[in-house]
């Protein structure tokens, strides 16, 4: 038994029971003074060194007048401050976009990895559970760096080894708010690496007026609103099918019709055609005089005008074979865009059972040989469940407005888009803010893409059918 009498050490107890139990304790090795002192300077000057190698303009910015102050006195250093504002400033502001990227968001790239993310790593990291704890260590991922854009921080890290780009996309909802921000996705930037984009504002809140009409004729990628990152929504209709999803009121209307009046030149000049499946009568009756007699209502008339594309489709594809194996458009042989409007209305809602299935069966022929030889499907929806268009596999790319379920992002855009950061179940329902906005899956790329439709208001779409009243 132990017996521990008052003042004892505990280390010198001795049980004289039989059946207690060994424990050894590793021994302890006192560290002297001086290797932890060695071992705090090395860290210190490579951190130093770091900073300076990734930071250089802060760095200067912070190092340049404390050196000048401490050498020489507050007046000088003031001076120093002075002197490069009134020189730096008039500049910035008549040329924002050239001082911003070179020097205004460099410094807040390094203001926010030392407040922000440097701060709040070691928490963060630890409870959403991309950390580790194993026999007394922590093992946590690497922040790297971080850059910043005029809207969002850009994080680039190192996972631990072992670590798969799931498992921060499973936490992107941990990520978000642990670190402050409104969303987080998730980008593979190499093996090991990710990046992960944190916006700080929402570029695309304000609607966006419609494209002005293209100067050229062309079937090329189009466009049609402005992504994100403030470039240009370039759409791409020729080669390829687009399956644009979205509740009622997140702006199908948008895309359709930008997508048209993209093509306007090319469809005055004979290049393109546009044919138009509108069962529902209320979105692009407004222009029938751009389709002439290439549109379509009553679902009997829809049925045969697919019909038609597909007679079209085969013959071309008879001429081809053999001879080329892309469309080149001409006035012979233009691009033929196929718009429906509402795809699910004609596929799974329609009543007259082998009227569906002959109009399901041209759909599915269009979008397996259609984009080789020059004929393209636009199709939009509300409901993307598998029963209700058993097709969307069919569409190399897809765009996914509003949606009301979380579940159905996965069903447009692929698995495990919304674990990437596709969240189109949380874009606003104000018209104001939300119509249009959309994510995008290209056929290229896994990673979607945010971007915002142009509005079409009703006066542009007069304004377009116009055009070809007057030519009649």
């Amino acid at each position: 038994m132990l017996k521990k009498l008052p003042g004892d050490p505990v280390s010198g107890l001795v049980s004289t029971t039989p059946d207690t139990a060994v424990v050894f304790r590793p021994a302890i090795v006192q560290t002297p003074a001086i290797v932890t002192i060695l071992i705090f300077a090395v860290r210190l000057i490579i951190g130093l060194v770091r900073s300076f190698w990734r930071h250089p303009i802060a760095s200067a910015v912070a190092v340049t007048p404390s050196t000048i102050f401490s050498l020489y006195g507050w007046r000088l250093a003031l001076v120093v401050i002075a002197v490069p504002i009134a020189l730096v400033g008039p500049w910035a502001i008549t040329y924002p976009k050239v001082v911003l990227p070179w020097i205004g968001y460099r410094l807040l790239a390094w203001w926010r990895l030392v407040w922000i993310y440097r701060r709040h790593w070691q928490p963060v990291m630890v409870v959403s559970g991309l950390g580790r704890h194993i026999k007394g260590r922590d093992y946590l991922p690497r922040l790297l760096r971080v850059t910043c854009t005029s809207w969002a921080d850009v994080v680039t890290v190192k996972m631990l080894d072992g670590q798969a780009a799931k498992d921060w996309a499973d936490r992107i909802e941990h990520l978000a708010h642990g670190f402050g921000a409104p969303s987080c996705r998730v980008s593979v930037e190499r093996a090991g690496r990710l990046l992960l984009t944190f916006p700080r504002r929402d570029p695309l809140a304000e609607p966006l007026p419609a494209v002005p009409l293209p100067e050229a004729a062309t079937v090329g990628p189009v466009e049609i609103g402005q992504t994100e990152d403030g470039n240009p929504w370039l759409l791409k209709l020729h080669g390829t099918h687009v399956l644009v999803a979205g509740a009622t009121g997140a702006g199908k209307g948008s895309i359709l019709w930008s997508a048209i009046r993209g093509l306007i030149p090319a469809v005055w000049t004979g290049l393109a055609e546009v044919w138009a499946l509108d069962p529902k009568l209320m979105e692009l009756s407004f222009g029938r005089a751009i389709f002439g007699d290439r549109y379509a209502a009553d679902p009997a008339d829809c049925a045969d005008l697919l019909d038609e594309a597909v007679k079209v489709m085969q013959e071309r594809a008879g001429r081809f074979a053999g001879v080329q194996r892309d469309h080149v458009p001409t006035v012979q042989d233009p691009f033929v865009l196929v718009v429906v409007d509402e795809i699910a209305f004609l596929t799974a809602y329609q009543s007259d059972r082998a009227l569906r299935q002959r109009i399901s069966a041209a759909l599915a022929t269009l979008t397996t040989q259609g984009r080789a030889v020059g004929v393209g499907v636009l199709a939009a929806l509300q409901d993307p469940r598998k029963d209700v268009i058993t097709i969307r596999n069919l569409f190399p790319d897809k765009i996914a407005l509003r949606l009301d379920e979380s579940e159905q992002v996965d069903m447009v855009l692929g698995d495990g888009a919304r674990d990437r950061g596709a969240l189109a179940d949380h874009i606003s329902p104000t018209p104001h803010q939300g119509a249009g906005v959309a994510y995008i899956r290209l056929e290229s790329s896994p990673d979607p893409i945010r971007a915002r439709a142009a509005y079409v208001s009703d006066e542009d779409i007069r304004d377009m059918a116009a055009l070809f009243e007057e030519a009649m």
